[in-house]
């Protein structure tokens, strides 16, 4: 199989576990008819990249929960375990999220949550369904 990539400054479209036989699409509002995928093509997945203020946003509240020092280095890319964060933590991270953004996150959803990016595209996910 031939392996793809496509990216934009808030999208890409690359190959993962998943296996998927159709697919439907909606960004910011426009609806996608459903895909029937061939076979060679079975194997993708869609990320879209929250905004950078939510980022920061996520970034911030993670900084403060965890205590760390105001000139730590907290990005996108940050795992929480790589900041000290245990089990615990997390789940207080996430609670500092739900407050701060006016959202619940399901258990099933938190537990998905590795990094601050996977934090702030899940944010604004439920955000948009508010």
């Amino acid at each position: 199989m031939a392996s793809f990539a496509i990216s934009s400054p808030n999208c890409s479209l690359k190959p993962n576990q998943a296996c998927l036989k159709t697919s439907s699409l909606s960004i910011k509002g426009i609806s996608f008819p459903s895909l029937r995928l061939k076979q060679a093509t079975r194997r993708f997945s869609i990320n879209c990249a929250a905004k950078p203020e939510t980022v920061d946003k996520v970034c911030e509240i993670v900084k403060k929960q965890l205590a760390l020092p105001g000139d730590s280095v907290v990005n996108g890319e940050s795992k929480f375990t790589a900041l000290g964060a245990d089990s615990l933590d997390t789940v207080e991270i996430v609670m500092g999220l739900e407050e701060a953004f006016g959202i619940t996150v399901e258990e099933e959803n938190a537990q998905t949550i590795a990094t601050v990016q996977d934090a702030a595209d899940l944010i604004e996910e439920l955000v948009a369904k508010k």
